[in-house]
């Protein structure tokens, strides 16, 4: 039986799911967390690895010569050296679509709180603001109604797909921006857009991409200065789609005026981001993907991959 190893478990499964999927194909070793300079020793002899987030270089490749099935917990990919594997004859998976209903989900949870800030007005309420209120309501901030609006998607695989469908579901106008852009979507209520007219004409911007070295900070300084004053963005995709910085300048000047984002450039978020702090800033710590149900998916896609690869047919490659 191969000997497999997941070099980062926990976040994937920090104790609610099992396993046992992956065990029973062969000898598993699971560690929660592999620091840098460990994932080479810890992969050691293995035909196989998981990881999520633990880099896998070419360096590391050739430090694990029997190494021969990649398996990416997760949809993104670019934590592993695709070429390198390659190059060196080793497989590479990827988990694709299991989280797509999620990430729309949290797409309009942040778009919402925008909007209404649900969170702020409860902790208003139960600080006693309501009961010592003169009028029979109150609202902190400004609130936004979505119908009419026009959102942009920027990426439009399957989750910029729902996230479309979610905004028109919320009487939204759609601009769709991507590869995967169809003529016949435009039945949908979406209509294909250049990166400048969707910047130009869009009320909420919403990132959906991939990152690759062309979508790599789309969302920058020339980019910002396109679009529509007062724009709210939201990112539920990778963090480095933004630059940072120039997206807290924005923040800071009004130009966009707020920022929804589940990611970050560096992950964990550091503590000289300078997303922290800035104003209009709504930031949560890249859980959109992590509802049990979805993480349900992945494992089990994850086996599948396993499974296929030692059966000689695999499936979901990306090299």
């Amino acid at each position: 039986m191969p000997e497999i190893v997941i070099l980062d478990g926990y976040s994937v499964n920090p104790g609610d799911l099992s396993w046992d999927g992956i065990a029973v194909q062969g000898r598993l070793t699971v560690y929660d967390r592999t620091p840098a300079d460990q994932i080479a020793q810890r992969i050691g002899a293995a035909e196989c690895v998981f990881t999520n987030k633990c880099l896998i270089t070419a360096e590391v490749l050739d430090a694990c010569p029997n190494l021969k099935f990649i398996g990416e917990l997760a949809t993104g990919y670019n934590n592993i050296d695709i070429a390198a594997a390659r190059e060196r004859g080793v497989c590479v998976c990827n988990i694709p679509a299991y989280s797509t209903d999620s990430v729309v989900q949290m797409t309009f949870a942040l778009l919402l709180e925008a909007c209404h800030h649900v969170g702020a007005h409860s902790d208003a309420v139960h600080a006693g603001e309501w009961t010592r209120s003169p009028d029979f309501c109150f609202w902190n901030f400004p609130l936004i109604e979505l119908a009419g609006k026009t959102l942009g998607v920027i990426g439009f695989g399957g989750i910029g797909q729902g996230v479309a469908r979610a905004a028109r579901a919320f009487g939204m106008n759609v601009l769709a921006y991507g590869p995967r852009y169809k003529p016949e979507m435009d039945e949908n209520g979406c209509r294909a857009a250049t990166l400048d007219e969707l910047l130009a004409q869009s009320d909420v911007i919403s990132v959906n991409c991939p990152l690759f070295p062309e979508t790599r900070e789309i969302i920058r300084r020339e980019n910002i200065e396109k679009m529509k004053p007062g724009v709210i963005l939201v990112n539920t995709s990778r963090g480095a789609m933004l630059n940072e910085a120039d997206v807290r300048e924005a923040l800071d000047s009004g130009r966009i005026a707020w920022l929804c984002a589940d990611v970050a450039t560096a992950e964990p978020i550091p503590a000289d981001s300078p997303l922290l702090g800035a104003k209009n800033a709504i930031l949560t710590p890249h859980i959109a993907w992590a509802p049990k149900e979805a993480r349900t998916r992945l494992m089990r896609i994850a086996e599948d991959n396993l499974r296929a690869y030692l059966a000689g047919s695999p499936v979901n490659r990306v090299n």
